[in-house]
């Protein structure tokens, strides 16, 4: 029996401004709340990556400040590395991907987004410096490590 076993890499950026709110994007494809971010394409390096993916859906500029987080959807084989960010320029712009912007609280999150999404956004807000890694099925966080 043949198994696939290639993954995807996505990054994310959780944008938290000098409020300690984090920018979350509603998905057009499926009206879901989360950070910014995405599949990173073949030849792209890490960092130029995650400022495309959040330039693309949220018209901010960003600078990566910490990689507060691993984790891999262990239904889709996709591995997210997910950084802390400060925008840096740009104005937020709808896009053909994002719906709509909210700046969110650590509380307000949870009522926001299903817990494998959120915990990405509040490991970003709330981390000690190291990141952290967790396993999910999409919708529950499943497992965690170090």
């Amino acid at each position: 029996m043949h198994h696939d076993s290639r993954h995807s890499v996505s990054v994310a950026g959780v944008i938290v401004d000098d409020q300690q709110r984090a920018l979350l994007i509603q998905r057009r494809d499926n009206g879901h709340w989360e950070a910014p971010g995405g599949v990173l394409e073949l030849e792209e390096d890490l960092v130029s990556g995650l400022r495309r993916e959040v330039r693309e859906e949220t018209g901010l500029e960003v600078e990566p400040e910490l990689l507060t987080g691993v984790y891999k959807n262990m239904e889709r084989g996709i591995v997210a590395l997910v950084f802390r960010c400060r925008a840096v320029g740009g104005a937020l712009t709808e896009t053909d991907e994002t719906r709509a912007f909210r700046w969110v609280t650590a509380e307000e999150i949870k009522g926001l987004s299903v817990e494998a999404f959120a915990v990405r956004v509040l490991d970003a807000m709330q981390g000690d410096g190291r990141p952290v890694i967790r396993q999910h099925d999409g919708v529950h966080v499943i497992g965690s490590g170090l």
